[in-house]
């Protein structure tokens, strides 16, 4: 019978997500202002210091481990051994079982991103051309519409202090999982920690959202999550757009009220709710005629 392996010692460092400021309005009047708590984490893996973050410190454990899987310095949460987070000095540090064997080539090259809060990605992640295959997932018009109504009930940090972005793993019409951070790359790093973590309901997801751009990064992030079908209510970049025809990930850009832009759909999506057209409006085919 083999060994067991110890627990994962982790820490529970979590700190509030906003702090308040004095401020002085339009009219004169001051008043206390919530802000969006900003905090530097530095990662240590097995000793060796790999990056600083920016963090709310809302969740730093799965944000650390978040950030250590989808830079693919991690290969799988049983490597895990302690994770331990000391705000004092401002220090995470990750002590895993086994590295990847090419860790020192991958650490020896950065690729700067437009990533906020982050800003670059480890040993040429983005010239992958393969992952494990995502699965085919479907989605209808109505469905998108009632997702994105019912992701209206988060946003807290947003709605409270502002600067923040929000990431949620879904499944279907249901909000699994939600998380704010000031760049979109930490909310999503979190997501994919606490799966590892088993924080959250969320294995199976099947759709990402985000109120973050749709940059290679962020498309290549959902594809190692295993997710298929990637959502924002912001635009999209020319490297998403390749590096989701590349792994078979549908986009859904500028996802607002009953507007989007559907990308790399593969017939995955069906038009069951289409809106009235305005009366001002004309359609490309009209337009042409």
């Amino acid at each position: 019978m083999p060994a067991l392996q110890p627990a994962l010692q982790i820490s529970r460092a979590r700190l509030p997500a906003t702090t308040e400021i004095s401020i002085v309005d339009e009219y004169g009047d001051a008043r206390q202002q919530a802000i969006a708590a900003e905090r530097a984490l530095t990662v240590y893996l097995n000793k060796r210091e790999i990056v600083t973050l920016m963090t709310l410190g809302d969740d730093p454990e799965a944000l650390v481990v978040g950030y250590l899987r989808n830079q693919g310095l991690l290969r799988a949460a049983a490597d895990l051994a302690a994770v331990q987070v000391d705000w004092e000095v401002e220090a995470a540090v990750v002590i895993t079982r086994h590295l990847p064997e090419d860790l020192e080539a991958r650490l020896s090259t950065r690729t700067v991103t437009t990533g906020c809060g982050q800003g670059t990605v480890f040993g040429k992640l983005l010239d992958q051309t393969a992952l494990t295959v995502l699965p085919d997932t479907q989605l209808a018009q109505s469905t998108l519409y009632q997702l994105l109504q019912n992701l209206n009930a988060y946003n807290e940090t947003y709605r409270s202090a502002g600067a923040v972005h929000g990431c949620a793993l879904c499944r279907q019409t249901e909000v699994l999982d939600f998380v704010e951070d000031v760049g979109r790359h930490n909310a999503v790093d979190t997501l994919a920690g606490r799966q590892w973590l088993q924080q959250a309901d969320s294995a199976d997801a099947d759709i990402f959202y985000t109120t973050g751009r749709l940059t290679s990064e962020m498309v290549l992030k959902v594809a190692q999550m295993g997710i298929s079908v990637l959502v924002s209510r912001s635009g999209v970049t020319q490297k998403g757009v390749e590096l989701a025809e590349r792994f078979g990930v549908m986009l859904i850009a500028r996802a607002k009220g009953r507007h989007f832009q559907a990308i790399n759909t593969q017939n995955r999506l069906a038009l069951d709710a289409i809106p009235n057209r305005p009366s001002h409006a004309r359609s490309s085919k009209e337009a042409s005629s």
